[in-house]
């Protein structure tokens, strides 16, 4: 009786015309009946532990404020390396300084609007250690350059700011008679590093990419000379990291206080990339559903989120999610040798046998839900992974959702801002089985 509940909870409707959901059978096969059922999948919120942030080859720089994630601010921190350039002669003049930034891409609302950025001298050094995404470092309150620019429907761009005439004229002069550009150590000293921020309420993100193009141009002539020489003290080859900050008071997600612990936040979910805020999905209701097959094959299983809630064109969400294993620690399951358990793709093996003669997940595959942002929602198709299930080959575990790309070189989750937040009656598992003889 208490299993019929459970089931009745769960299932929400089903229907034996496999057009109507997309699937169709050949003529003449032995299947009597196919079933459309679908079902939803408990969902939380989780703030993942601190992670890694050093050496990303991208700056994440961005203010951005809602009502279900409250208040981040970014800010992007790098040391900078001396070009292996001539120093400027003693009767060279100073032309111009600007600080220029190689923008890989843009995201936030009212683009068309003006957005600012601050460029500003560390006031300590960053060190040959790691550093996380809640780790930040001290700079000089007013910053030595900045600017503000109007993207439209750039999304990416190189931009120049002229730099503080003091700032200049001091650089400058050191270039050409002091101690501080005899080499990179003792440059280093004299200047620790750039933290760059974006300005408070201007509700977007920026991703500078490092190199020879991000970094300070110190243009000037010798006396004679017609035309300008460019001495470049840029950020490549330089250690760098991303820090955040997070307020999220009034808010369903300022209960969120501890990492690693699952939290009912309301009839909303969301996740937001670099905070380290993931989707938690409770698979228990495959229990209550796979014990009451017998007999049956499946066509297909999908796992669908959405439609996401509106938010403007120029504020993109996640393109992929990957679905990682987790349990009751809420952190993603690993391998011993530290590869992440996922769900692997559809038609893949979603388990082998090891060395020791025993049955483990396998790794190879990761699959990931893909964005439709005609429909605003996430799919992919899970069946393997549920036939391994039904047939006792897989443990079930819970999933995180995480933002990322199975097959991106690096990870897309501690590389932007990017964000969504769905409805928790919109998490549902959609299946086609056929019953046989």
């Amino acid at each position: 009786m208490a299993l019929g509940a459970i089931i009745s909870l769960f299932l929400i409707s089903s229907c034996s015309d496999p057009a109507t959901v997309g699937i169709e059978l050949a003529p003449g096969n032995n299947q009597i009946g196919v079933v459309f059922e679908e079902f939803e999948l408990p969902a939380q919120v989780v703030l993942l532990d601190s992670f890694n942030t050093t050496n990303q080859s991208i700056l994440v720089v961005g203010e951005e404020v809602d009502s279900f994630f409250g208040k981040t601010s970014a800010t992007g921190y790098s040391r900078m390396s001396i070009s292996t350039a001539a120093r400027p002669s003693i009767d060279a003049v100073l032309d111009s300084v600007y600080f220029s930034f190689n923008i890989l891409n843009v995201d936030g609302v009212n683009l068309d609007q003006s957005k600012s950025y601050s460029i500003h001298k560390l006031t300590e050094p960053i060190r040959d250690t790691l550093y996380y995404n809640f780790d930040e470092l001290s700079y000089e309150s007013s910053p030595f350059s900045s600017g503000e620019i109007a993207f439209g429907e750039k999304t990416d761009t190189l931009v120049s700011f002229q730099v503080d005439e003091e700032f200049a004229e001091e650089i400058f002069s050191k270039m050409q008679f002091g101690f501080e550009f005899k080499d990179l150590f003792s440059f280093r000293d004299y200047f620790p590093g750039i933290a760059v921020k974006a300005r408070e309420g201007d509700n977007s993100s920026i991703g500078v990419g490092l190199g020879n193009s991000t970094g300070l141009k110190v243009y000037y002539h010798n006396v004679g000379d017609t035309a300008s020489t460019v001495y470049n003290i840029s950020t490549a080859s330089s250690r760098s990291f991303n820090g955040i900050k997070s307020d999220r008071s009034g808010t369903p997600t300022e209960i969120v206080k501890e990492a690693e612990k699952s939290y009912d936040v309301g009839p909303k979910v969301g996740m937001k990339s670099m905070l380290g805020m993931v989707i938690k999905l409770d698979t228990s209701p495959f229990d209550a559903f796979l014990d009451t097959l017998v007999g049956i094959t499946f066509n297909q299983v999908a796992l669908e989120l959405g439609e996401i809630e509106n938010q403007p064109d120029s504020q993109i969400p996640p393109g992929s999610i990957v679905i990682h294993f987790t349990d009751a620690s809420n952190k993603i399951l690993e391998t011993p040798t530290g590869i992440r358990y996922s769900v692997q793709a559809d038609g893949q093996a979603q388990v082998y046998t090891n060395q020791d003669g025993v049955i483990v997940p396998n790794t190879n595959a990761p699959t990931a839900l893909i964005y439709d942002s005609e429909n605003r929602n996430y799919r992919q198709y899970i069946t393997s992974h549920v036939n391994a299930l039904f047939r006792g080959q897989l443990t079930r575990k819970d999933w995180l959702l995480y933002a990322n790309s199975p097959t991106s070189s690096g990870d897309d989750f501690t590389k932007s801002l990017r964000q969504f937040v769905l409805d928790k009656n919109k998490v549902k598992v959609k299946v086609i089985y056929s019953k046989t003889r």
